[in-house]
Parts: C-alpha cells; structure tokens; sequence
C-alpha cells in the first residue's frame, strides 16, 4: 500500500481509532439481522465487556505513561548511553503489559468459580476463551505506539487496514455461514494470534531486549497515577447505572438510561487519538512552546469538524432512536443529547499537557475529583430530574474536571489557556451547540 501524503502521527492514530469503531459497529449491525438469536448477542457482548473492563485502565496507564519516557527518561540516560536505533523503553514496557496480562489470566482462573453472569454461577459462557483472549489482546495494544513513537504513522494507518478487514472477516464469515457465536470468539482470538505475531516482529526491529528494573520502576512511579485515573474515570458510567437502577423499581429506565448514556463516538475516538498521539511532544520542555501551537490548532481543525458533526446528530436525535432500535427508547434520546454536549470538555486538552509533562498525579487528582462530586450531584439530580439528571451530572462533573485542569496549568505551570485552547473557535461552536439543544429540548425545534 502506498504512503497515503495525508497521514501523519496524529491523524494516523485517529483514523486507526476510528476504524476500530466502524469494525466493531458492522459487526453489531450484522449479529442482528443473522440468525443469531438476541442470548447469543448478548453473550458476545458480555465476552467483550468484561475482556475491556478487566484491561482498558492498566492498558492505558502503561501505554500514556511510555509516551512521554520514551527517550525521555532518568534509567537509561543515566547511564551515560547514546540511544541506540532500537529502543529498550518499548521492550521493558511490553514486559509490564505481559506481567499485568499474566497476572489476570492467573488471577482469572483462580477465580472463575466465584462470580456470575446472566445467572450462569461458576459457568460463565466462553470464560476459558475470554481469558486466552485478555492474555493475547492485551500487549498486542503497543503495536500503533511502537510506529507513533518511530514517526512510522502510515504504518499506523495500513496496519489497521490490515488487520481490521481480517478481523471483520474472521468473525463475520463464520456468522455467515450459519455457525454459532462460538465460532465468532474464534474469529477473534485467531486474528488476535495474527496481531502478536505482527507485535513481535516488531520488537525485533525496534526495541532493544535488555530488561532494566529500574525502568520498569520509573515507568510505574509515572504509570500508576494514570492506571488508577482511567480506571475511577471509567467506573463512572457503572456508578451511574447503579444510581439509576437504585433509584428505579423496574429495569425499563436502567434499559433507557444504558442506550442513551453514550457518548457520540467519532469524538470521543477522535480527541483520544490527538491526545495520545500529542503526549511524547511535551515530553520535552524545549518544544513545549511549539508543542502548544501544534495542540492549538489541531484541536481548532477538531472543533470545525466535530462540532457541526454534534448539532447535526442533536437535530435528529429523536427521530433516529425510535427507529435505530423501538419507539420504547424514545426517551434515550433525551439522555443522548445531553452526552452530545460532552464535545464540549471533550475538545480541551489540558490533560495531555499535564501528563506529557509527567505531571500524572494531577491527573489522578482530577479523576478523585470528579469521582467525590459525580456521586452527590447524580444523587441529588436524580430525585428531581430522574435518568436525565444523572446525564446532567455527568457533563457539569467532566466539565469542571477540565476547568480543575486548565486551573493548575495557568497557575502552578504559567500556560495560560489561550496557549492551546482556540477560545474564540471553541466559544462561539459551544454557544451555538448549547442553543441549539434549549430550542430541542423546549421542542421549539422538532424533529422526530
């Protein structure tokens, strides 16, 4: 495949994110117009809820705290070496991605007679492969920040071409074909076998095979505020549907509440792939000025793109629920427009900043933060505004949280927000974005 000229770092991580997405969005389309029965889909989806529950926070702690180290750290400098062409920050961070995938796949096992799911005690459906799958996937996730940190980005974008399109016919085809899930899971794991034995070609080109503790020490110390951030980040969605099914009697409004609370996906994937791909750029403080415009001005290309893409998406809303799924989830659409508006914090990087300038237990700080506030406001929303009064919550929460952030940048670093936020580009798109859901909301625009 040719170097396609549009491709860059930042780009070719947002377009593999992105891509990720459109994969796993035609294979749900296609689950539900086969033969597959409505149990089946269910166990798929619970397969691949529990795989990301049980890895998404150490995976991403370990993978945003490499990108900032790489070349940049105490261990190897230190030691007087020049850096060499293959890198042993890459090879020592596979490591700790392997420790941590052992010790769940060992952890798993020891455990698997002791929990449930769907009722099925002690016999969770597919567990044996679930695990296999956790021990495979895992590490396999270093392979787009291997090429990210070798400025190889259209290698980024091939390889999710690749491996992508092998995925969807892996699992599709056998679907296709008239099989069970089973054979899906298959699909899975094979083209998961097809991804480690890419992962380890690569660390024979890149990274050099000298394991060194004291990196892995200096890894976690920068690592572990960001793995207890993802994880109390991403427990908040569990911690509002525990909220709403206490404060309702029947499943039906936890059921409205899981299919509205989502957030509109392109910018979520979109903002987390500039992010990631922008944190080994302040690992250094000579570039930090530089660094600060080139943030600057990819967020405004986001915000010219992703705003518009959210107010077309608000608009049709309601129309698009009852007729995606039942006129029964009319009233997710409701909770789905107030995830809309998380664009809105979305689009505001202080974060990488901080953890590209090591500064992670700021970012953990933050995670506690919107942790011990999300809790009370959702609780005392909730009674008067009931599933959409927890969505609320979630927005004002993740929007303070990006205010907390912006606050220590301005004071405690001296970056004021003017130096990677486009104020005017991001006010004027979030005024009209909030306009326009008061007129929706007040059905002064109806379209459903």
């Amino acid at each position: 495949m040719a170097k396609p000229k549009f491709v860059n770092n930042i780009s070719g991580l947002q377009l593999f994110q992105l891509l990720r997405f459109v994969v796993f969005f035609i294979i749900s389309i296609v689950f539900t117009k086969s033969h597959l029965t409505p149990e089946a889909i269910g166990s798929w989806e619970m397969f691949m809820f529990i795989a990301s529950f049980l890895s998404f926070f150490w995976v991403t702690g370990i993978i945003q705290s490499l990108l900032p180290l790489y070349n940049r750290n105490r261990t190897f400098r230190r030691l007087g070496e020049n850096i060499s062409d293959k890198s042993p920050e890459v090879f020592n961070a596979f490591l700790l991605l392997m420790a941590f995938s052992l010790l769940f796949f060992f952890a798993g096992h020891a455990l698997k007679n002791s929990f449930s799911v769907y009722g099925y005690t002690g016999n969770t459906p597919y567990l044996n492969l679930l695990l296999l799958y956790l021990l495979l996937s895992s590490p396999v996730c270093l392979i787009e920040y291997i090429y990210l940190l070798r400025n190889r980005a259209h290698r980024i974008f091939q390889y999710g071409i690749y491996t992508f399109l092998a995925q969807l016919i892996m699992i599709l085809a056998p679907i296709l074909a008239g099989k069970d899930i089973m054979w899906a899971v298959y699909g899975l794991l094979a083209i998961s076998g097809i991804r480690w034995v890419w992962l380890i070609i690569l660390l024979f080109r890149y990274s050099e095979f000298r394991i060194s503790f004291d990196f892995m020490k200096e890894h976690l110390r920068l690592g572990w505020p960001l793995i207890i951030t993802a994880l109390i980040s991403g427990s908040a969605q569990y911690i509002d549907g525990i909220i709403v099914s206490a404060h309702f009697d029947n499943p039906r409004m936890f059921a409205i509440f899981r299919y509205g609370a989502k957030e509109f996906p392109v910018v979520m994937m979109l903002a987390t792939g500039l992010s990631n791909a922008m944190l080994p750029q302040f690992g250094t403080r000579t570039k930090l000025k530089e660094s600060l415009e080139v943030i600057r001005k990819k967020s405004r290309n986001l915000m010219h793109y992703l705003f518009p893409m959210s107010m077309l998406v608000l608009l049709f809303s309601r129309w698009l629920y009852p007729r995606m799924f039942t006129p029964d989830f009319m009233r997710s659409a409701d909770i789905f427009m107030i995830y809309i508006l998380l664009v809105i914090p979305r689009l505001l990087f202080p974060q990488t900043i901080i953890v590209g300038r090591k500064k992670t237990g700021i970012a953990m700080s933050a995670a506690i933060f919107e942790l011990v506030v999300n809790i009370p406001l959702s609780l005392w929303m909730v009674k008067d505004y009931g599933a959409v009064g927890v969505a609320v919550a979630t927005f004002i929460v993740y929007f303070l949280s990006k205010i907390y952030l912006s606050g220590y940048l301005w004071v405690k670093m001296k970056i004021k927000p003017n130096q990677y936020i486009p104020i005017l580009t991001f006010f004027i798109y979030s005024v009209l974005l909030v306009i326009l859901f008061v007129l929706i909301d007040h059905r002064v625009i109806d379209i459903s």
